[in-house]
């Protein structure tokens, strides 16, 4: 296990690093979108990345790794949104977003490492499209729980679904890596 320790170390280091950069280019303007408003971007992505999939070919030149990552990403600015109570587009210090986005992708890998343990790795033995579905899936729940106010009578709320989607979005990554080996 801890060779998918330091693959998704690594994984994380390139959205962190991607993140970070955006956000010297565009600022904190992400901050003014609702949690429901990342949800829908968020299935944009995860339905390119399965219309390619389907398709097997692509006309806008931007490879579905970069859409894994924008994933990865969003779902924390997601995370980062659903503790807050106002979606006016205030900044908040680069110091505070880096502990937000270090808070989440820390908390995230240890629900991934816990999970690990008890699946055993099955991931390992999944294709990349069956992570693109189970991302929408998870998408498809988000919404639900969004349009119930947030509310589960037994589900896992919106936080461990951002989570999930996280790690099989890191996960297709590290496939979609080891594929070119």
């Amino acid at each position: 296990m801890s060779q998918t320790s330091n693959q998704y170390d690594q994984v994380i280091h390139q959205c962190r690093d991607i993140f970070f950069k955006k956000n010297e280019d565009y600022g904190m303007a992400w901050r003014i979108l609702r949690p429901s408003s990342l949800t829908d971007q968020l299935y944009i992505k995860a339905k390119r990345i399965r219309s390619i999939e389907e398709k097997e070919s692509m006309k806008i030149d931007e490879a579905i790794e970069m859409e894994f990552i924008g994933i990865i990403n969003y779902c924390v600015m997601a995370l980062i949104q659903l503790e807050s109570d106002e979606y006016d587009g205030e900044d908040m210090a680069l110091q505070e977003l880096k502990d937000k986005y270090n808070h989440w992708i820390i908390a995230t890998k240890g629900l991934m490492m816990d999970k690990n343990h008890d699946y055993g790795e099955a991931w390992r033995d999944m294709r990349v499209s069956s992570m693109t579905d189970l991302i929408l899936m998870k998408l498809l729940r988000i919404k639900s729980i969004e349009e119930n106010d947030g509310k589960t009578i037994i589900s896992e709320g919106l936080d461990a679904n951002y989570q999930d989607i996280i790690n099989y979005a890191v996960f297709a990554l590290i496939k979609l890596e080891e594929e070119k080996i």
